[in-house]
This record gives C-alpha cells, structure tokens and sequence, in this order.
C-alpha cells in the first residue's frame, strides 16, 4: 500500500478486543491508529488526533453512533467515515449516510474490507441480470428491516416502536435481541 493510501484512523468501538485486533491490522497495512470507547471520548480524541478516516460503531453501549456521525462530522469535517454494526439494515445505512457517514459495513468485516471503505474503493455493481440475486430476500429479512425503520423513527424508543408495530414491548424486545436474517438464503 502506497503512503497516500495510509493516514490517521480512529477507532471507536466500546469492545476492546475488537479495536485491538483491527487497529494492530491497519497499523501493519501503514496507518496510524488511535482509539476511543464512547462518544465524549471520540470527541475529545477526534479534536486532538485529527484523523483523516473515522471507523464508527453502530452501538457504543447505551449510546448511538448515528447520533455521533453529525458531531464527528463537525469537529472534523474532511474525514471520511465508516460505520460498522453487528446489526445491519437497510434502515440504519440510509439513516448514517443521512447523516454523513461515507460507507456502512456488517460485522464480521476483516482489515481489508475496512481499508477498501476508508479509501473509497468501489465494489463492481452487477452488469447483467445474471448477476442479480435471483431470489427475493427472506420475509425474516424483510420483517427485521421494517422493525430497524420504525425504531429508528421512534429515536430507539422500544415502547413506541412495540406501539407502531403492534406488538407487545417484550415481543419486540425478543425480536430485537436476535441477529439479522442473512440477505441470501443457504442453498
């Protein structure tokens, strides 16, 4: 990787392990990295720091990344940022680039998926049908995603969200503590 690939990188992610591993990955790989566990922190790291690339957790114990994208953005406005969550949907992605995030990725992501984001590597779109899902994503999908929207219209209120959606707040609670359905179902 050549030098005006690399730069300054904060991490910010409540689990520690986490940053730990990825932030040794993108030192080998030339960048300098720093990290912060909470949004004060963040803040405070990001002013004296001065990151070029901002790698963002989606949940950062009982606070929101989103609600720290337009703060991050403010403090420093050229830095490029990605956020990454164990809880993707599409809700949450427009939700971030809505608020000026640059890209968005699923956990489990390894260095090189990080890398490729930060520098703003593109991914090849599908260029025929062949390419397409031939599939339509699974009604589980389909439902978690509709969840995520209405919560995240309800600002992370539960007991609103259970109230939109019909449902009791624990029924909620349980469907909420479960991963995801995979976009494309196993053959």
């Amino acid at each position: 990787m050549n030098a005006e690939s690399t730069g300054r990188v904060l991490l910010i992610d409540d689990d520690e392990i986490f940053v730990h591993v990825l932030g040794r990955a993108l030192t080998t790989r030339g960048f300098e990295v720093a990290s912060a566990k909470d949004g004060s922190e963040a803040l405070i790291r990001c002013a004296d720091f001065q990151p070029r690339f901002i790698v963002l957790d989606l949940k950062l114990g009982a606070e929101s990344g989103l609600a720290l994208i337009p703060r991050l953005t403010a403090s420093r406005p050229s830095a490029r940022i990605l956020l990454l969550t164990g809880y993707a949907s599409i809700a949450t992605a427009v939700e971030a680039i809505k608020r000026g995030a640059h890209d968005y990725l699923a956990k489990p992501v390894d260095a090189d998926q990080v890398v490729q984001a930060l520098i703003g590597t593109t991914h090849a779109l599908p260029t025929s049908a062949d390419d397409l899902p031939d599939a339509p994503p699974p009604l589980k999908r389909l439902e978690w995603e509709h969840i995520q929207r209405v919560l995240n219209e309800c600002d992370g209120n539960i007991s609103e969200a259970a109230r939109r959606l019909g449902l009791h707040r624990r029924t909620l609670q349980r469907k909420l503590a479960k991963r995801p359905v995979r976009e494309v179902p196993k053959r």
